[in-house]
């Protein structure tokens, strides 16, 4: 067969042949791109599928077990740590310098609520030892969770910033530990108290004029010189102690539920428990700083009741008196020797 005539067979048969898997293969190049391409894309999707499924708490598996050990983020916890810090801690701070600074302005301008009769000299027993003692230890030990609660919560706005790593560090660690075991005295005084001073706070019909007139403790204008009718706790004393009462069970029974770990609770029962925790401190933080103003320098001889137990008898007269003439009438009424 002549030369010619095989170039011309090779060029007929295998030329197209080649062709025809040129064709093949950029076609096989082609659809491999697209197919690559589209499982990055379908990557992608995926991936962004994941993490809005993490980011709304959706379970998932983790290695690790346990209680909600299979959510990697929790969406209650989040949203509870932005409450706490959007109102709860400012809601604290402004509690704590509001009411303070509130008092500090009355007592500024209207002065202590004055004796009109002066002191008497005798001394009538208006608190016993056992009383005395649990009024100190709630005192003491809600005055010491109250500081300490304060630097947990807004230390690192006012302390944080002006102090070393290790004094800061030192600080939170001690009020922490403060915090936890000052707690179980604070809750055992608030039940004797409680169970103590109960029949002594129901509400009667002439304690609101008590707050018609705020108790007596205006030296000027329309209210100057009056003194409303009064038992043995007046209508401020009744309001501190239910405040007490019902945000004192609320904060013991969270604060339980926070130190406790073989609870072993959901994050949203634990957040739920740190946010009623909060609100109730900042209440009780309120009424306490109350309490103390009106308790110490607004009223004439009203520390010594809680110091000794005894009261001036023109002191119990003033702002006492329903009570005063009940001791007096029934023959229980007892001087200081």
């Amino acid at each position: 067969m002549k030369l010619t005539s095989l170039r011309s067979l090779f060029v007929s048969l295998v030329l197209p042949l080649v062709v025809l898997m040129g064709i093949g293969l950029s076609t096989s190049a082609l659809a491999g791109d697209d197919q690559t391409s589209q499982q990055i894309e379908n990557a992608t999707t995926s991936e962004a599928d994941l993490w809005r499924a993490v980011k709304a708490g959706d379970p998932g598996y983790t290695v690790a077990k346990g209680l909600e050990a299979n959510v990697l983020i929790n969406v209650a916890g989040n949203e509870g740590k932005n409450i706490k810090i959007e109102y709860i801690n400012p809601a604290m701070g402004m509690v704590v310098l509001g009411v303070f600074g509130a008092f500090l302005i009355f007592y500024l301008v209207n002065g202590p609520s004055k004796l009109s009769k002066g002191f008497s000299g005798k001394m009538v027993l208006r608190w016993s030892k056992a009383d005395l003692i649990i009024h100190w230890v709630l005192a003491i030990s809600c005055l010491a969770l109250i500081f300490t609660g304060i630097t947990i919560m807004l230390g690192r706005y006012f302390l944080q910033p002006y102090v070393g790593e290790g004094v800061w560090s030192a600080l939170i660690y001690g009020s922490k530990t403060i915090h936890d075991y000052v707690s179980p005295l604070f809750i055992i005084s608030w039940l004797l108290s409680v169970v103590k001073w109960m029949p002594l706070q129901t509400l009667k019909m002439y304690d609101l004029k008590w707050f018609l007139v705020v108790g007596g403790y205006i030296n000027f204008g329309p209210f100057k010189g009056k003194h409303p009718d009064s038992g043995f706790a007046n209508a401020g004393e009744k309001m501190w102690f239910w405040t007490l009462a019902i945000f004192g069970l609320f904060i013991s029974i969270s604060g339980i539920m926070l130190v406790l770990p073989v609870l072993d609770l959901p994050r949203e029962a634990s957040m739920a428990a740190l946010l009623i925790h909060g609100i109730s401190a900042t209440i009780i933080i309120g009424f306490t700083i109350v309490h103390i103003w009106m308790a110490t320098v607004l009223s004439e001889g009203g520390m010594e009741c809680m110091t000794s137990g005894y009261c001036d008898e023109n002191w119990a007269v003033q702002h006492h008196n329903l009570w005063y003439d009940e001791i007096k009438e029934n023959g229980t009424l007892e001087y200081k020797d």
